[in-house]
């Protein structure tokens, strides 16, 4: 915190969500949370339903995993800054009861409400402290159609693309198709715009591919993006840490399991290969942390973020893929892995993060909110 005391901080985790990352949020959490250290925090558990109710009570991780919900009471946050903390609805009655007084919320929600600046909205209402980016850094890294639309503009190179609405799709298949098939040949890449975890993702190879995952992606996104495919990829990652001044970790390479980083790749099929360091040269290694950090200044992203690269390498092009702002913080995740690599602890990159989260607030408390005209 920002000023000496010997009290413990309350820290609470949130989880889960309204996104088709619950269940990777759920594995997140319970990462993070062994790191916690009792003796440094009080910790308080919010779980997040699919349908979206703040959940708290014993062990709330513990229920969310096992569906074991009738175990706990309804919470919320109110976004009335005179009225901090969170408060339990219970009781037939419906009575309101404060819980907790938290100096700060660690969100470990990954994909839309939780990462795209929706929830980071609710905690700057609340003026509060919370871990990682604020609103604009989380939505322009949440949509990667925007986001890779502000890294042109910023002369970072990305893959070439297109993006197209769910209406499009549904008013017009056979125009998407062409314009699709004009940005490069197959393969072509289809993504929800604002989701994680390569969930909705499909590898196109041929025209019933694409519109097959044309309908995959819009399940998940009224905005999809189509990329071009590059040629037999290295997947390169960066993670990076701080506030105005960040700093960026050692590269990492993801070598897929599968045939590219799919979800099953990441989270079911656990044959995918973490090569820390990466196999770079020192230049190709040098240039990717710059333009790590680049992005993350582009942005405005705070806290942390993970970058994610193609390197073409016939070629040895480079192209910055998207930045997560609430990367993943399971057991094969590289974010905390990177930091490892890079001689940070994984209880000691907790510990900073939330020392940054108070070093943000410290930060916004000191712009004027109130216009006092000069006499």
């Amino acid at each position: 915190m920002t000023e000496s005391t010997d009290r413990k901080v309350t820290v609470a985790v949130l989880f889960g969500g309204r996104s088709g990352e619950h269940e990777v949020s759920l594995m997140s959490a319970r990462s993070v949370l062994s790191v916690l250290d009792p003796a440094r925090y009080n910790i308080v558990q919010v779980g997040i339903s699919h349908q979206g109710a703040w959940l708290g009570g014993e062990d709330v991780l513990d229920a969310f995993e096992k569906g074991e919900y009738e175990r706990l009471h309804p919470l919320f946050l109110s976004a009335d800054p005179t009225r901090p903390g969170l408060f339990a609805i219970l009781g037939e009655d419906g009575q309101v009861s404060k819980v907790a007084d938290v100096d700060v919320y660690f969100p470990v929600l990954h994909g839309t409400y939780g990462e795209d600046g929706t929830l980071q909205g609710l905690f700057e209402m609340a003026d509060v402290a919370y871990v990682g980016a604020g609103v604009l850094g989380s939505s322009v890294g949440m949509d990667k159609a925007l986001f890779k639309d502000v890294m042109r503009a910023n002369d970072i190179p990305v893959v070439d693309y297109i993006t197209i609405l769910r209406s499009d799709i549904e008013n017009d298949m056979e125009a998407v198709v062409r314009r699709a098939e004009s940005l490069a040949a197959y393969p072509l890449f289809v993504k929800p715009a604002n989701l994680g975890s390569s969930v909705g993702i499909t590898k196109c190879r041929s025209r019933s591919d694409l519109m097959e995952g044309l309908f995959e992606a819009a399940q998940y996104d009224r905005r999809i993006l189509i990329e071009r495919g590059v040629s037999n990829p290295r997947e390169i990652e960066i993670s990076v840490l701080g506030n105005d001044i960040p700093q960026a970790s050692v590269a990492g390479e993801i070598v897929p399991g599968a045939d590219f980083y799919s979800y099953e790749a990441k989270y079911i099929l656990d044959s995918s290969e973490l090569n820390i360091p990466a196999a770079l040269s020192p230049a190709q290694a040098e240039t990717i942390r710059q333009i790590a950090l680049r992005a993350y200044k582009a942005c405005d992203c705070y806290g942390m973020a993970r970058a994610d690269f193609l390197l073409e390498p016939d070629s040895g092009t480079i192209y910055l893929n998207e930045i997560n702002t609430i990367p993943g913080f399971t057991r094969i995740s590289m974010y905390p892995k990177l930091w490892q690599e890079s001689g940070l602890a994984y209880p000691n990159l907790i510990n900073r993060l939330i020392e940054l989260a108070f070093e943000r607030k410290a930060e916004r408390d000191r712009t004027v909110r109130e216009f006092r005209r000069q006499s």
